[in-house]
Parts: C-alpha cells; structure tokens; sequence
C-alpha cells in the first residue's frame, strides 16, 4: 500500500482514486441503497401480510367455533390461501370441528395438511399428538404408536407417554401400559399431568 506524506498528494490520490472508480461507486451506492430500501419494503410487507392473515385467521376461526353456515367454508379456503402456521393452526382448529362431529376421517385429513404446512419444532409434535388421539379413537392402535414414535423433545414426553398408556390399554399390554404411565410421571409432567397418570396408572392395580 503507498503512503502519501503531504495533504496535496492525499488530495491528488482520492481525486485520482474517484476519477477511476466513481462510476463503480456510484453503481455500489445505489445498489446498497436499493438494497436496505428493498430489505425494509420486504420486512413492511411480511409484517402487513402477517397482520392480514391474523385478521383473517380470527374471523374463519370465530365463524367456525360459533358454527356459522359458512364456518368451515371460510376456515378451508383460508388454509388453502396461507401456506404457514396460521395455515397450520387452522387445519387444526379444523380438525377439532370434524372430530366434534364424529366425522374422524375429515378430522385425519385436516391434521395430515397441518403438519404439511409447518416446520415449527413445537407445532409438529402437538400435531402429532393429536393425530395419535385420533387414530386412537378410530381403534388404529399400531398407528397410534407409530405416530407417538415420531414425537420427540422431553417437553412433549408426559403427553405423548400418556397416549402410549392408553393406546396400550386398548391393546390389551397392562405391564406396557403401566410402564408407560410410569416413565410419564417421571418425567417432566405438570401436577395436572401428573394426578391424571397416577390415577390410571391406580386403576390399572385395582
């Protein structure tokens, strides 16, 4: 790198250096000031559109828990319209309109295109562990454990080791079943949790 000694001579360099390479700087500029507006017109829209679907969301939601005509309509076309969690949520709220209904088939299928349409590590397990009740509902016991089986994280460990009791039970597997209620007690359940194991896991001894 050369050094320049005098002030005309640093003046004469930055001179020379803009004479060189202006235009490319100019180029540099505009583009970095695209850029950061760009940036800040993406990160507006996300917001507004975020705002949007949360509007959204609510009145399909509303309609569908105060059973409107129109409720289910309304919640299937906006599922079909965001492809996010307020999409997943949805498919779940769903999901627990066809369930209410005994209508499990339509119920599956919602809880199916939920977990389609999250990544969330917190949302698929909930999803999972819905869709396990389900399949114990419909008597799809082997399914039921297959599904429990992809539940991970030891904050869903209670709940999903809950749904293994049951499934177990309606198996005819009581030490299975014990066992699972047990590690479920153990782990890291809430008293609410916890009263709700050891009492079936009482009633299993009786």
């Amino acid at each position: 790198m050369e050094v320049y000694t005098t002030e005309n001579e640093q003046v004469n360099a930055v001179r020379h250096f803009f004479l060189e390479n202006g235009k490319a700087l100019a180029v540099g500029v505009v583009l970095g000031i695209g850029a950061l507006v760009g940036w800040r017109y993406w990160q507006g829209h996300q917001t507004e559109a975020l705002t949007e679907a949360s509007v959204s969301y609510q009145k399909a939601t509303d309609a569908l828990m105060a059973k409107k005509p129109e409720g289910v309509a309304a919640t299937e076309q906006f599922i079909q319209a965001n492809d996010n969690n307020y999409g997943a949520f949805a498919a779940l709220q769903l999901a627990q309109h066809f369930v209410d209904l005994k209508e499990y088939a339509n119920a599956e299928k919602q809880l199916v295109k939920a977990a389609g349409l999250t990544k969330d590590d917190n949302l698929l397990p909930l999803i999972s562990l819905r869709m396990a009740r389900l399949q114990l509902q419909q008597n799809k016991l082997d399914d039921a454990l297959k599904t429990l089986d992809g539940v991970k994280g030891e904050s869903w460990a209670a709940m999903s080791l809950d749904i293994r009791g049951d499934v177990l039970v309606r198996k005819g597997d009581l030490k299975g079943a014990r066992d699972a209620y047990s590690k479920g007690i153990d782990s890291k359940a809430s008293q609410a949790q916890q009263a709700l194991l050891r009492m079936k896991l009482n009633n299993l001894a009786s």
